[in-house]
């Protein structure tokens, strides 16, 4: 086990860190936000970094870990995600451990003496432990250096994931003989979470990076209107030797999906909080060994998985708010292989997400927060515009307006035709019904309802009563949602918003503005527009030998069996179509292959070698003229 290479600590400058990075994990430079964030930490600044998921948080901390003096010390929320950085880490050839409730108080003991010798670079914990009178002793002892704190939205009560014990990072970091560098890493941050994370983790005059929350290998996908399980089931057939992951609101969606999948023949599992801790782990298990291909899951599942090959993630509904959104679909390519994030959205899924914001307990200012939440999620489902430009503006990053080209939105050929006419009555409506209702009234209203509702506030009587007569009141409501979204129309925070009138919208009813809509080509009608996208992926053309990559999976998964870690731990799958496409004659040129550092071509490199040079015999055995005289 390598501590820290000698010859390369002369110096703390990105030229080393480089170094390391090529030796331990084979790639020659680091992205952009990735430099940004190792030079602060390098040149001893508290650092903030808001990075995608499988953006590459961890390398930010563990190279600068390696390189200076001491211990990094890491605060993470999950146990199976310590396990899987520390098992990264150790295939790498780099020393790390973690202190869990998994371990026995004996390896608990050994583990802080092998940090006591000056033995690791990184050593893992959650953040409870930091509450422990004996643990912060401990500590103490210890040369910290840094402390590394992941899934930092958790700290703040305006984040997803509002966890209390992550309050405790702060004082432990006083509570030091001397004050370490503090770095701070989450995927998904608005502008107040980021605030809470600066203030309640302490952090001194931070340098403050957000990078690319849009990644360029996931195609983002909004479908209305699908029959969810006729989609699901199709789609998962049909990428039946891929990885994914299919989310539902529900433990009841989960067992009918699973079921129905493990029906069809497919190697499919579940996870939600109804299981057993056996089972939970069962599953989770045979899903990063490439077991079970699809699992479906509840958003219990997912924080901390640091599986590289997932191709795909669907919603089977609406999440309850995009900081979820983002994260959940974000597990798809982190190996920055081109994925599949796809949202399936029914009106349905607002009224169970409103049923769960109101079974949950919660003081009446975070409650109206969620709602708030709530209905910038639903605007996101009902958006026209680029879908990756909607999420960059919901978190408050700098970027250009350029469409993207490949979400749904972009992607949509549609006929657009105009509505002006039609919004110009929804709005009149909702102005002479006073502002007052919501959108379901609203609906009701336009189609000229004889609901008692609708007949006792005397609302038949309204000119604009029954307008829309031609249409369902579910159409109505659609486009009602489109005009939200679009920011024509406002509505109202908590259980039962009210529908507002924007100023766009007066623009509209005076005629100075159209409002433009995209509706099915007749003609079209039966083929979805996840159909046709999938059709143009499937048929561009590809430098990668399918076959030659599948038997690199298959040497993979023999050597990741022999080693008791999940396949991507040895090389991701981006890996390995590198190297189906340079096939790899020595050592220089495997190494030259992103992600084939130097320790992990000692340990796994020569069998994949040995399989490139054995093919290479066997064509220029079948080029031999003389084969066939």
């Amino acid at each position: 086990m390598i501590r820290v290479d000698e010859s390369l600590s002369e110096s703390m400058d990105l030229n080393t860190a480089r170094a390391y990075l090529q030796k331990y994990y084979g790639y020659p430079d680091f992205r952009e936000g990735q430099k940004k964030i190792v030079a602060s930490l390098l040149d001893g600044r508290d650092t903030l970094g808001i990075m995608p998921t499988g953006g590459g948080k961890s390398i930010c901390y563990q190279i600068p870990a390696m390189m200076r003096p001491g211990l990094t010390l890491v605060i993470s929320p999950l146990i199976s995600l310590m396990k899987d950085q520390v098992d990264a880490l150790t295939t790498a050839g780099v020393s790390a451990a973690y202190i869990n409730s998994t371990l026995s108080g004996k390896e608990v003991n050994e583990r802080i003496r092998a940090a006591r010798r000056g033995e690791l670079k990184l050593l893992y914990v959650a953040p409870e432990r930091l509450e422990l009178d004996w643990f912060r002793d401990e500590m103490a002892e210890l040369q910290i250096s840094c402390v590394a704190v992941d899934e930092a939205h958790c700290v703040s009560q305006w984040g997803h994931d509002f966890r209390t014990s992550y309050l405790s990072v702060a004082p432990f970091v006083k509570g030091l003989p001397e004050r370490p560098i503090l770095a701070a890493f989450t995927a998904t941050a608005t502008p107040e979470v980021m605030e809470d994370m600066q203030r309640l983790l302490r952090l001194e005059d931070p340098q403050v990076f957000v990078t690319g929350l849009g990644r360029d290998n996931l195609e983002m996908s909004v479908l209305r209107g699908e029959n969810k399980r006729e989609y699901v089931l199709n789609y998962a057939a049909s990428h039946r030797h891929e990885s994914g992951i299919i989310y539902a609101a529900t433990r009841k969606e989960v067992d009918d999906l699973c079921q129905r999948l493990q029906l069809q023949g497919l190697a499919a599992g579940r996870y939600h909080a109804g299981m057993s801790d056996e089972e939970r782990a069962s599953s989770q298990e045979a899903f990063l060994y490439d077991d079970i291909r699809v699992i479906v899951a509840t958003n219990a599942f997912g924080m901390g998985i640091d599986k590289s090959n997932v191709r795909y993630v669907i919603h089977y509904n609406m999440p309850k708010n995009m900081e979820s959104y983002v994260q959940e679909a974000g597990r798809a390519g982190r190996d920055g292989e081109q994925s599949q994030c796809i949202l399936l959205f029914s009106a349905q899924d607002i009224m169970t997400q409103k049923f769960l914001i109101e079974q949950n307990p919660q003081d009446p200012e975070r409650k109206h927060n969620e709602y708030r939440k709530l209905q910038q999620m639903i605007d996101y489902c009902y958006t026209t515009r680029c879908l990756r430009s909607a999420m960059l503006n919901y978190f408050g990053e700098a970027h250009d307006d350029q469409p993207c080209g490949t979400c749904s939105s972009c992607t949509d050929d549609r006929e657009l035709i105009d509505i002006t006419v039609d919004a110009q009555k929804i709005f009149s409506c909702i102005h002479r019904m006073r502002e007052r209702f919501g959108v379901s009234m609203v609906a009701s209203v336009l189609k000229g309802s004889r609901a008692k509702k609708v007949l006792e506030y005397g609302f038949d009587r309204l000119p604009t009563y029954g307008v829309m007569s031609g249409r369902t009141e579910k159409e109505i409501s659609e486009t009602v949602n489109v005009l939200i979204s679009e920011g024509f129309l406002s509505l109202s925070e908590g259980q039962y918003p009210v529908v507002k009138l924007q100023s766009a919208a007066a623009e509209v009813l005076r005629g100075q503005r159209e409002v433009m809509q995209r509706v099915p080509r007749p003609s079209r009608a039966a083929s979805s527009a996840s159909q046709r996208r999938s059709s143009r992926r499937d048929a561009s053309p590809s430098a990668v030998n399918e076959t030659v990559f599948e038997q690199l999976r298959l040497i993979r998964r023999e050597l990741a069996s022999r080693e008791h870690v999940p396949s991507y731990i040895i090389f991701n799958d981006a890996t390995l179509r590198e190297m189906s496409v340079v096939c790899p004659q020595n050592e220089d040129e495997m190494l030259n292959v992103k992600g084939v550092g130097e320790v992990k071509f000692r340990k796994y490199g020569k069998p994949f070698l040995d399989f490139f040079l054995n093919q290479s015999e066997g064509d220029a055995h079948h080029d031999d003229p003389y084969e066939y005289e």
